[in-house]
């Protein structure tokens, strides 16, 4: 985007040479991919088509928006915001000590053309989040379970959690794959048990390890 006015375009480099910096924690996780500046405007944008913010809210509306599963440093959001500045889309309004970003009138029909790849990102990463909290919901009460079967919903718990740790800095795409491996899930678990065995196979009894 805006090669030939800027140079580049905004996935083109790098701010703060590291993509989104991955789901959670500025992508510290390690082996996690990251989303593209791209997609990282784009959901800012949307943010700001809503209300000005200043970075901080944006981080913090971006992490409940995704239940938690994501929460951007600000060592991305803000050379992100800064590129919207510069390219013309964002404006910094007067705020006192805080800068309040808003869009431009262009950063506004720019985020009108992209309005559908950016709900998609928006949705991918809301599915994940809820499918998040359910599971929280779920597991509420297995302290008050059978021990034994306890001890396996927490097993199976903290792969599912392990696993989700490992893919925090995927892309929209692969953060679909994950929302439909969770919504099968849920459905099997709404089941009769019989989904998943259709060959009769009897579920395997836990080994103790949870390795995802």
């Amino acid at each position: 985007m805006f090669a030939g006015r800027f140079g580049r375009g905004f996935g083109g480099g790098r701010p703060g040479g590291r993509g989104w910096g991955g789901f959670g924690d500025g992508g510290d996780f390690p082996g996690g991919r990251k989303l593209s500046s791209d997609d990282l405007q784009l959901v800012l944008e949307s943010l700001l088509m809503q209300a000005p913010a200043h970075g901080y809210d944006l981080i913090r509306q971006i992490e409940t928006l995704s239940g938690g599963f994501y929460k951007p440093s600000p060592g991305m959001v803000y050379p992100a915001l800064t590129y919207l500045e510069d390219a013309g889309l964002a404006e910094v309004q007067p705020a006192g000590a805080r800068k309040l970003y808003a869009l431009t009138e262009e950063g506004k029909t720019h985020y009108r053309s992209q309005a559908e790849r950016a709900e998609a990102i928006i949705a991918a990463l809301t599915r994940i989040g809820s499918r998040m909290g359910e599971v929280r919901d779920a597991f509420a009460g297995v302290n008050d379970m059978d021990p034994a079967a306890g001890d396996a919903l927490h097993a199976a718990r903290h792969g599912l959690k392990r696993a989700l740790m490992r893919r925090r800095g995927c892309d929209a795409r692969e953060a679909m794959r994950i929302a439909e491996i969770l919504n099968r899930a849920t459905r099997e678990i709404e089941s009769d048990g019989t989904a998943g065995r259709a060959g009769g196979d009897a579920p395997a009894a836990p080994s103790g390890r949870t390795d995802a």
